[in-house]
């Protein structure tokens, strides 16, 4: 992107004459998340296209739905805005190739009155070199990092898809996760394979997995060593989130910090022996529903049963969160499995077609 052969940013331009000024002209339009952004200058938005090796012109994806086309240029100014840094950028950029996925459902996700949010999880060395922190307050601002790639999600779905409260976006309360949903999996401090690789990126790779998520549930048991029952509080959050919120089965997410991870390892359990345990034990019967003041959903079918999960294959086990402390957290679905989690790798194509000779 140098001299003559530089291509040319295409978005509007505006003058301003402070940093207050660039507040005020962005808030008055409704470009923001409610909260002051950087100021997504010329060389900034430049600056995040050349890391990424991608021309302003360069088609991230179409949405399925409203058939929006999403450009490298409109993402990288989102991403500045957001406090992003050129090295941030190419996860922003694959997490909406991810989520612009048929299977994940992203006008649904982002306009139902549900009121989920995008949870991104970030695996592989790409961890490292943007500075992300797995450990305390995983699910909080535990960095930088995170931090700003969460909310370059929210801005771009403002700016780029008009999914704003009370406009497409038709949540009756959602959750702070709109603000930022980011975590990455603390692959140094456990021996489970990370998510990324059980879910078919080849080792190596760095990658995002999308996912419609609720608010996170937080558990405790501090009370054992015995990963069943370690296990069966989280079965039974679950079982909770399908009795107050949705019966039915789609993705979950289970974040276990270190205290427990520990002795889960320790009994030998693997990731797919949690998610085979908590495909058996988070399930319940539709009768249940009448104990919540759902009564009048059981009708004749008072015995059917429901899981959390269609299958171990949907639980998404991330490892993650600080040193010490017996807690955990279920991540629910936002309805079912009318939306699916999605993974992509980093800047490589897996299962790509060979090209045609």
């Amino acid at each position: 992107m140098q001299g003559s052969n530089r291509p040319t940013l295409s978005s509007k331009t505006y003058d301003a004459d402070d940093f207050v000024a660039v507040q005020e002209l962005f808030h008055s339009n409704g470009w923001t998340d409610g909260l002051p952004i950087v100021p997504p200058t010329e060389a900034a938005v430049e600056a995040c296209l050349e890391w990424a090796l991608m021309p302003p012109d360069q088609l991230i994806g179409i949405e399925p739905v409203r058939e929006q086309p999403i450009t490298a240029e409109k993402l990288a100014v989102n991403a500045v805005m957001a406090g992003c840094l050129p090295m941030h950028f190419p996860i922003v950029a694959t997490a909406w190739q991810a989520m612009m996925q048929e299977e994940f459902l992203l006008h649904g996700v982002t306009s139902s009155t549900g009121g989920c949010a995008i949870l991104i999880i970030i695996n592989g060395p790409v961890r490292i070199e943007i500075g992300a922190n797995a450990t305390f307050n995983a699910l909080g601002n535990s960095d930088r990092a995170t931090s700003v790639i969460g909310r370059a999600i929210r801005l771009t779905l403002i700016n780029l898809m008009d999914v704003r409260p009370g406009g497409i976006d038709r949540t009756t309360l959602g959750h702070p996760g709109k603000f930022s949903y980011c975590l990455a999996e603390d692959e140094e401090g456990t021996n489970w394979q990370p998510l990324s690789i059980v879910r078919g990126i080849p080792d190596g790779l760095s990658a995002v997995t999308v996912m419609a998520a609720l608010a996170p549930r937080q558990i405790m048991n501090e009370w054992t060593t015995d990963p069943k029952e370690i296990l069966e509080t989280f079965a039974a959050e679950m079982r909770a989130n399908q009795r107050h919120y949705s019966i039915y089965g789609g993705n979950y997410a289970v974040v276990i910090p270190k205290q427990l991870r520990d002795h889960i390892e320790a009994a030998g359990w693997t990731k797919r022996d949690i998610a085979e345990f908590l495909y058996e034990r988070a399930r319940i019967r539709r009768k249940e529903w009448a104990d919540v003041g759902k009564a009048a959903i059981v009708r004749d079918r008072p015995e059917k049963i429901h899981t959390a999960l269609e299958s171990p294959d949907h639980l998404l086990v991330v490892a993650a969160g600080g040193p010490a402390g017996g807690f955990g957290a279920v991540i629910p679905p936002w309805m079912g499995s009318k939306t699916k989690a999605v993974t992509a790798a980093i800047g490589a194509c897996v299962d790509c077609e060979p090209p045609k000779r």
